[in-house]
């Protein structure tokens, strides 16, 4: 009830399509997040709970004001300008571009708990109502019956989770073998209907265009959307292996700095580590470190295998190189 709640009072604040949000009055100082696609709804729950807390504690009123998209083009946004302070993004590259343009600090990672993971996820499926085709495990999503829907690796990190985890789902159940592995994925490819460019266009297209036997995204998004569109008419399906997704948070250091805001930049990213920040993303569906939030809320998250991006392919680098640069294997597998 509270996750739905919180849920339902964010969606009436959704902006669509990457676009800031202004604020509603005059504030002190103002902050601007960038953030991934799917995160509106989250943030818009999160921001004025933050508002409150830091007016609380610094005496300040301040403003929060958030900039969505892919999170690979929210960081190229900010290479070409956008004043952000602070960046929440759903892949580690996505914020490693911007240390390595000297925006971010080069130990980013170490700045903040969990690898600057306040919260993380994984890769899950929704289906419609009676799971009508039988979806359990990645295995069912590679059958000739099945039609799926989830975004373009190309664009959308959100995408390259489901790509690496239908990898290392496949590596382990053919021991390797790279022939039966490439076979496997050129299959589960093929049955893709569409390749939007975002995780909100993929639900677009399965939820109000009605394409696809399955939608496959993060684990959090997909029992949002089951909330939001009926639970009766959805089921949310957890593999029982799937992929660790990191959700890396960090100051964008030149900026925040030249906005006077590094201390509120940095005060933003530490409420997420709060016991009620912890709670409010495990409203959302998210999964979180604090004790106290994980024993509350155990019962909402499905024990499943979670391999991390490093057992698959070695490193995010390696996998960009290797999967996703023009003429690597995602291209390759692509081929008719």
């Amino acid at each position: 009830m509270y996750a739905l709640k919180r849920f339902h009072r964010a969606v009436v604040a959704i902006v669509l399509g990457a676009s800031l949000t202004a604020p509603a009055m005059a504030s002190d100082r103002e902050l601007l997040n960038s953030s991934y696609d799917i995160a509106r709804e989250l943030f818009s729950a999160i921001n004025p709970e933050f508002q409150e807390w830091w007016q609380a504690e610094h005496g300040e009123s301040i403003a929060v004001q958030q900039s969505h998209g892919g999170s690979s083009a929210q960081a190229r946004s900010i290479l070409q300008g956008l004043r952000a302070d602070v960046v929440t993004y759903n892949q580690v590259t996505d914020v490693q571009v911007l240390a390595d343009a000297g925006l971010v600090d080069e130990d980013w990672q170490e700045q903040f708990d969990n690898n600057a993971s306040p919260y993380y996820s994984t890769t899950a499926f929704l289906v419609r109502e009676g799971n009508p085709k039988g979806i359990e495990n990645w295995d069912d999503l590679a059958r000739d019956d099945v039609s799926l829907v989830f975004p373009n690796p190309k664009t959308s990190g959100n995408a390259r989770y489901t790509y690496l985890a239908a990898w290392g789902f496949a590596e382990e159940a053919f021991d390797g073998d790279e022939e039966q592995v490439h076979d496997f994925m050129r299959t589960f490819l093929r049955n893709v209907a569409v390749f939007d460019t975002g995780g909100r266009g993929a639900t677009t297209s399965f939820i109000e265009r009605g394409i696809g036997d399955v939608l496959i995204s993060f684990e959090s998004e997909v029992n949002n959307i089951r909330g939001e569109y009926g639970e009766d008419d959805y089921e949310v399906i957890v593999p029982p292996i799937s992929i660790l997704a990191e959700f890396p948070v960090a100051v964008v250091q030149t900026n925040a700095e030249r906005n006077g805001n590094d201390d509120l930049a940095r005060g933003y990213l530490d409420y997420l580590y709060t016991e009620e920040g912890q709670r409010l993303l495990a409203g959302f569906n998210y999964r979180v470190h604090h004790e106290a939030v994980v024993e509350e809320f155990a019962d909402q998250f499905p024990e499943t295998e979670l391999m991390r991006v490093e057992d698959i392919v070695g490193s995010w680098e390696e996998a960009m190189d290797a999967h996703f640069s023009g003429g690597a294997l995602l291209d390759q597998l692509q081929r008719r």
